[in-house]
């Protein structure tokens, strides 16, 4: 399948409808973090990014990487009780093959916390005279060094299992995986960076918890295994939070476009705008074989989700492996595929609603795109800057939000799901652009495809999502009609970036791609710790 004609909608979609907001040189907008009320309740399952691309790492092109971010916002300090996954959560990234916005695969990720030895009660130091000590737990996660997988140093062990659904997530087929030549299903999730005290090399540390895995029914390409890891990394994602919040409290420039912003900007992509530099997340990274999820088409959809019990009794007296009693059925709390779509689209009466459907159910949802408030309520913010695009109802919205690009990764069904052409080639980290697809459209052109364009880049967001793309620059553009006619975007041509730079430079080139987290305490020391 080769990427052709008709690519308006799409990258309409790819912006406004994943939510795009922020108008200017000097602002840049969040993902997917608190973007409705109760989840700010719940942290641990919230998710913040979402990403589905071919692997660009040397080597693995026949492989498509699947990421899902989870508790954002995090301070590198943010101890002692660091970022540890919910034990009472289900986390999954579900697969459609088929185009009906159901679910054909569903990798499960159930993880569970515990304490090292002490008989349950983890670490423990005599304490006390010569002859009457006792042995009281230590307050810490760690009692000294760590780095390997499994220390006598390390008090609080946390570890999952992934279980590989078939058909519906609730009822089908499960299987659980292994890691890759043997029998073992369970997998071990590193410590977060504390500190260079308590781990010299996080990188090297980190990289001992990506395991292989071996997946029921599926051969990989000859010499090559699937992979998975959990774990903390840096933030990938830019975002001005305080002044888009502020009611985009932002200095709006207008001027010429250029269409090739990569290789001569109109403003500085970077002006140190980025809230989140010293921000960390937990990553669910998995690297699959593309000939295992695709189906009979080369398009899949995927989406993350995480599920709470229904019932939750607290523990009036409680321990660490049970502060609460939980039980009942499942209860979608979180949802997230294209970025910004809740925070910035869906109102906000129907937020958690959102976040607890499935995309086959997404026409619910078609007024908040037939008739977006974003581009209203910038136009009241910046009156004589900014005119809303005024061709309602957004029909070329519909079509893009709810079905992706024709001829590139269009579905039958309308639903909400990022979506990849998995025949479209990877480009390689050094030729990424950051506007990834939309660098194919030229403003004034209709819509059309230029594959010649310099800055183009069809692996690219909205056929998927790599850590590197831009979606801040790519929606900020469009969601004032940089592809709509001008007599129904009269400011399509504002030339629109962010001051926070997203770029694949700024990532690694291998599995799991997003790179080693921020240290909570950076210097390094060489002296010992608790444990002799």
């Amino acid at each position: 399948m080769t990427l052709r004609r008709h690519v308006r909608p799409a990258i309409v979609a790819g912006a406004l409808l994943s939510g795009a907001a922020a108008l200017s040189y000097e602002t840049a907008l969040a993902s997917s973090h608190k973007e409705a009320p109760f989840i700010t309740e719940m942290p641990k399952v919230d998710a913040s990014d979402f990403y589905v691309f071919r692997s660009y790492e040397t080597g693995r092109a026949g492989f498509v990487t699947l990421i899902a971010n989870y508790i954002p916002l995090q301070d590198p300090g943010g101890g002692p009780n660091f970022y540890t996954m919910d034990p009472e959560a289900l986390y999954e990234i579900h697969i459609d093959n088929d185009g009906d916005a159901v679910e054909d695969l569903t990798f499960q990720f159930d993880f569970d916390l515990n304490l090292n030895g002490g008989g349950g009660r983890g670490i423990q130091l005599p304490i006390g005279p010569a002859g009457a000590t006792k042995n009281i737990s230590i307050p810490l996660n760690v009692a000294g060094p760590v780095d390997s997988v499994v220390n006598a140093n390390q008090n609080v062990v946390e570890t999952y299992t992934v279980t590989l659904v078939t058909g519906d997530r609730r009822t089908g087929t499960a299987a659980t995986l292994t890691k890759s030549g043997g029998n073992v299903s369970k997998f071990e999730k590193p410590l977060d960076n504390v500190g260079n005290k308590t781990i010299a090399d996080y990188a090297t540390y980190a990289d001992k918890f990506m395991f292989d895995i071996d997946l029921p029914g599926c051969t990989p390409p000859a010499g090559e295994k699937a992979r998975v890891f959990v774990g903390q990394r840096k933030e990938g994602f830019a975002v001005n939070i305080g002044e888009i919040f502020d009611l985009v409290n932002a200095h709006i420039k207008t001027g010429v476009l250029d269409d090739d912003e990569r290789f001569d900007p109109v403003g500085p992509r970077d002006q140190g705008k980025n809230e989140l530099y010293q921000k960390n997340v937990t990553s669910i990274a998995l690297e699959v074989p593309i000939s295992c999820v695709k189906g009979a088409g080369d398009v899949i959809g995927a989406w993350t989700t995480a599920s709470l019990r229904q019932g939750r009794v607290l523990n009036p007296d409680p321990t660490f492996k049970t502060p609460a009693r939980e039980g009942g059925p499942w209860a979608q709390v979180s949802r997230l595929s294209n970025p910004l779509v809740n925070e910035l689209v869906i109102g906000i009466a129907d937020k958690d609603k959102f976040n607890a459907s499935e995309p086959k159910d997404d026409t619910q949802f078609i007024e908040y795109v037939q008739y977006p408030s974003l581009p209203e309520l910038l136009e009241m913010l910046f009156p004589t800057v900014l005119t809303a695009p005024n061709n309602f109802p957004r029909t070329d919205l519909v079509a893009a939000f709810l079905t992706g690009v024709p001829g590139v990764n269009m579905t039958a069904t309308p639903a909400e799901m990022l979506r990849l052409n998995t025949a479209l080639p990877a480009t390689a980290r050094a030729a990424q652009n950051p506007l990834g697809a939309a660098g194919c459209v030229v403003l004034g052109g209709a819509g059309a495809l230029q594959l010649e364009n310099a800055a183009c880049d069809p692996a690219g967001f909205p056929n998927g999502r790599r850590p590197g793309d831009d979606v801040v620059d790519i929606e900020l553009r469009v969601a004032m009609g940089y592809i709509v006619p001008a007599v129904a975007a009269p400011s399509n041509a504002a030339p629109l970036v962010d001051g926070a730079v997203n770029d694949a430079p700024a990532f690694d080139a291998t599995f799991p791609y997003l790179t080693t987290p921020m240290a909570g305490s950076p210097t390094t020391s060489t002296s010992g710790g608790l444990l002799p």
